[in-house]
């Protein structure tokens, strides 16, 4: 496979190159390494398109200095890449997200992660505050669906909480393999993976759904979520910005949702919903 990589160099770096990577990954990009001076970006060569970037708002802010270079690769090694630039992190000090080469953490919950090319490791605002969420929410004996699942670390720790039936869902091919090997990885016996959209809902039923998906993907979803989610249900949501609030909230009112809690981390907002 031949891919694209775009190297940007960005300051100041927060919160830009999170809100880069979180662009990119919207138009196509589906890799990205962060570097001391902002970030590596990487598309297969038949995504892309001369006119890629247009849609990337943060490049057009006063906010921020960012310039970049492109340039054709023939092959990337994904798991050096990874290793080179991949740091574990603690989350609230019960939950250690990790991957194979690094040293075990004094934590409740260890999770191993290799992330490859999949979004999820943690690191990201949006993940993170989904980590809290699965952290302070009662688990035990629930079916939980995990929505664009990524590396599938949600669904894994979901279960490690106590959850009992658990699907984990990503549309991208790289995503549902990587979530089948951290599922296996983890000993995990209760979460089935799967290849697929939204579409896959039908006849399908939870008592938690969590979604971390971009903002338009949830604004279309969010009535497929509530019809598979039981009386008393909980919907978890994030991958979006303190101003899409509105919107989102407005969309889950109409399916008589009620916004129970917010939580906020540069920008990045998640949103604990009930019916």
């Amino acid at each position: 496979m031949i891919y694209i990589g775009y190297y940007f160099k960005v300051q100041p770096l927060e919160p830009a190159v999170e809100i880069l990577i979180a662009e990119l990954g919207y138009v196509g990009f589906d890799s990205f390494v962060e570097t001391e001076e902002g970030v590596s970006a990487y598309i297969l060569k038949e995504e892309w398109r001369e006119n890629i970037l247009d849609d990337i708002q943060i490049l057009k802010s006063d906010e921020f200095e960012i310039s970049y270079h492109f340039e054709d690769i023939e092959q990337v090694n994904w798991n050096e890449e990874w290793e080179r630039n991949f740091s574990p992190i603690i989350v609230d000090d019960l939950c250690a997200i990790r991957a194979p080469f690094h040293e075990k953490f004094d934590t409740k919950y260890d999770i191993v992660i290799e992330p490859k090319m999949s979004f999820g490791t943690g690191h990201h605002e949006t993940t993170h505050m989904m980590i809290q969420y699965v952290l302070k929410n009662e688990f035990e004996g629930k079916s939980v669906l995990d929505m664009g699942c990524g590396t599938g670390v949600l669904a894994i720790l979901a279960e490690m909480r106590g959850a009992t039936h658990l699907d984990a869902i990503d549309i991208d091919n790289w995503c549902y393999i990587n979530s089948l090997e951290n599922v296996e990885r983890n000993n995990c016996s209760h979460i089935n993976v799967y290849e697929g959209d939204a579409n896959m809902l039908a006849n399908r039923s939870y008592d938690v759904i969590i979604a971390n998906i971009n903002r338009n993907i949830l604004l279309n979803d969010i009535k497929t979520y509530v019809a598979s989610l039981n009386e008393n249900g909980t919907l978890l949501l994030s991958g979006f910005y303190r101003e899409d609030i509105p919107s989102i909230e407005a969309e889950c009112n109409k399916h008589m949702l009620k916004l129970v809690e917010t939580l906020e981390k540069n920008h990045w907002v998640a949103l604990k919903f009930i019916n």
